[in-house]
């Protein structure tokens, strides 16, 4: 990650940089801590990154080109001198980033099946309290409020450009993992028609 944002700066002198990837590794240190003592095996699960579906595996491909691209244009914007962001908003970026990670950090607690890859484990069942009793997919919730103003809290403006289309994406994801959790898993039709929303309370 380090590399795809110096690298195109050009510099070590980028102390945007410095302070995101602290907000975002040290939170992940205590977190990777947390559950290698209370719960291995939902770790073991997160490293599955093989996608099963098709469908997934395109999205996930293009994800991955938009994270990169995330990267790569704060840190040629750095380099270049595009963007003048002032202070107060990227520390509110990286403030944002840590919210969304606690946001997940509490999915990780609430379900132990939150896999990387859409998955059904044979002894899984679906989860309907905490923040999932509010909407179905809060770890998508949580991203997009990390992801959306990080190239913000590396000092971008233009970077902001490829993240846009991170919302569409993770709309077709979770609408193809539903067709998937609804054939698969006992008892989420039943979920889905009590919690109505799948992302945004009162909204989708």
């Amino acid at each position: 990650m380090g590399l795809f944002i110096y690298l195109p700066a050009g510099s070590l002198k980028y102390w945007q940089a410095h302070t995101y990837l602290a907000s975002l590794l040290i939170p992940m240190i205590f977190v990777l801590m947390y559950f290698l003592k209370r719960d291995p095996r939902f770790l073991e699960r997160r490293t599955h990154i093989k996608e099963k579906e098709k469908h997934q595996t395109l999205i996930v491909s293009l994800s991955t080109i938009i994270f990169l691209a995330a990267y790569l244009i704060p840190g040629l914007d750095k380099r270049f001198g595009w963007s003048h962001v002032p202070i107060g908003i990227v520390v509110a970026a990286d403030g944002m980033n840590l919210l969304g990670y606690t946001l997940i950090f509490f999915v990780f607690k609430q379900n132990s099946y939150a896999s990387r890859v859409v998955e059904i484990d044979k002894d899984q069942k679906v989860i309907s309290t905490g923040l999932y009793g509010i909407v179905r997919h809060p770890m998508y919730l949580g991203v997009l409020i990390m992801f959306l103003p990080m190239p913000l809290a590396l000092g971008s403006y233009w970077g902001l450009v490829p993240v846009a289309i991170l919302p569409m994406i993770i709309v077709q994801r979770i609408i193809n993992e539903e067709k998937i959790l609804k054939s698969k898993l006992t008892g989420y039709v039943e979920y889905c028609q009590k919690v109505r929303h799948r992302l945004i309370p009162l909204l989708w």
